[in-house]
């Protein structure tokens, strides 16, 4: 489980990669509210980590792959609404960005967890 938790968290780098891109090209750039904008990039990098954690993190071999996105997509909605909480109660206390970070660290628990009992369950 360390392992994949590790290579879980190397795929959740990339997504934190598209995820801070895109706030900040939305957020920024294009002025769409923040918590919109945070939205919007949150799911694009759930989307690509889909992907990457079915074919390298979890080696899935699942023929429903609609299914398992589905599963995937859901806990990311959760883990979405987890990751606005956190950022809401952070962001009183620090930066946008600093608190955006911290929110995608509770949401990485949850979202491994949450993923590698139900989505790509053994």
């Amino acid at each position: 489980m360390l392992f994949k938790f590790i290579k879980f968290g190397v795929v959740g780098f990339t997504g934190l990669l598209i995820d801070f891109s895109i706030t900040y090209f939305l957020k920024e750039k294009v002025k769409l509210y923040r918590y919109i904008a945070n939205s919007i990039g949150f799911i694009v990098a759930a989307s690509s980590n889909y992907w990457f954690n079915r074919l390298w993190t979890f080696k899935s071999t699942n023929s429903q792959i609609v299914l398992e996105y589905s599963s995937f997509l859901i806990i990311s909605t959760i883990g979405l609404g987890i990751n606005n909480l956190f950022l809401y109660l952070f962001e009183k206390r620090m930066r946008f960005y600093y608190a955006k970070f911290c929110a995608i660290v509770m949401t990485t628990i949850w979202n491994f967890f949450a993923n590698y009992f139900i989505t790509f369950r053994l």
